[in-house]
């Protein structure tokens, strides 16, 4: 189902880029008590958690976005968040997201999704008798709606939320090439370039063609590094095999996707028509709110961060519905 979101932006944050930058640049990071924990992968790889230290009995798991890690705004502000509600929450670090490059020369990427599926079923093993809820950011809300579509009915976790998803990957890469949205592409690539660089000081990269070619677009990367690395022939192979629109239609447990308009990560053909979903989706679309923005609020020193607002109500909602036997 496709509805309106109900969110209002704050007038004096109008358009979508102060919208997306806002939090990244002025937003106080929270003092959050976190414990860290890793978890070894069966490759031999690993990933690392960050724990809140609510008791909560009901856990919820974040994804970050493309080389977010805890210390991104919006993800320390969502773990402070759910903390406040009197959620237990925890953070999935993808590889070399941790502040730590991992053992491999694969890393993650938008479409991996059996790293994901490895830690829930640990986390629904350790806690069997805990409701189990899921957020996924940007990039994280992709690999959270694919993993969701692959599952289907078995997905061990009760309900779900995915934040400014890329659901079209080739459309976002061909987006953040044009105009005012090269601005997060350089960001973006920047980042990328500068984890790949620590990773070849320690170990080998190998990569498509030649190793220095230049990266000049996010599209670059992914079809000389991204790709090859992951077992992709190409960075359209790769968008296409892992973009999780085809897969929407598949997903059975409750999910509610957040999403804007005006996201200068995308266009709004990258937005899924309501055919496109399954009943479980319910898709709140807003005119304004950016990426991962969504901030609302009268005053400029109180801001609203609605999206945090609108989830812990969510899951407040969903996983007690679901308790009571009313799915």
């Amino acid at each position: 189902m496709l509805v309106d979101s109900g969110f209002r932006s704050a007038w004096w944050l109008p358009g979508a880029h102060l919208q997306t930058q806002f939090a990244t640049l002025f937003r106080r990071r929270p003092a959050l008590q976190l414990q860290r924990e890793r978890v070894e992968l069966p490759d031999g790889d690993f990933i690392d958690l960050d724990w809140n230290q609510s008791g909560g009995d009901k856990l919820i798991l974040v994804l970050h976005g493309l080389e977010g890690s805890v210390r991104s705004p919006y993800a320390s502000g969502m773990l402070n968040a759910l903390e406040g509600a009197g959620f237990r929450a925890v953070l999935i670090n993808f590889r070399g997201c941790s502040g730590t490059p991992n053992r491999l020369a694969r890393s993650y990427h938008s479409g991996e999704t059996r790293d994901l599926d490895y830690i829930t079923a640990a986390l629904a093993t350790r806690f069997p008798n805990t409701p189990l809820g899921i957020i996924g950011f940007s990039l994280g809300g992709n690999v959270l709606l694919k993993w969701l579509g692959e599952k289907g009915d078995t997905a061990p976790v009760r309900s779900a939320v995915a934040v400014s998803v890329p659901f079209s990957l080739g459309l976002c890469a061909d987006k953040l090439n044009t105009g005012p949205s090269k601005f997060y592409q350089w960001y973006l690539l920047r980042k990328l370039k500068r984890s790949l660089a620590r990773k070849r000081k320690i170990m080998p990269v190998p990569v498509e063609g030649d190793a220095r070619a230049k990266l000049a677009t996010l599209r670059d990367f992914d079809h000389h590094i991204t790709a090859p690395l992951h077992g992709f022939q190409s960075a359209e192979h790769y968008y296409t095999e892992s973009s999780s629109r085809p897969w929407l239609k598949r997903i059975a447990i409750q999910t509610l996707i957040l999403h804007a308009e005006d996201d200068p990560f995308m266009t709004p053909a990258v937005i899924p028509a309501d055919t496109e979903l399954s009943p479980a989706i319910r898709l709140e679309l807003s005119r304004a709110g950016g990426h991962v923005g969504f901030i609302s609020g009268n005053l400029p020193w109180a801001p609203r961060y609605w999206l945090e607002e609108r989830i812990c109500r969510f899951f407040r909602d969903s996983l007690t519905e679901l308790d009571n036997g009313h799915a």
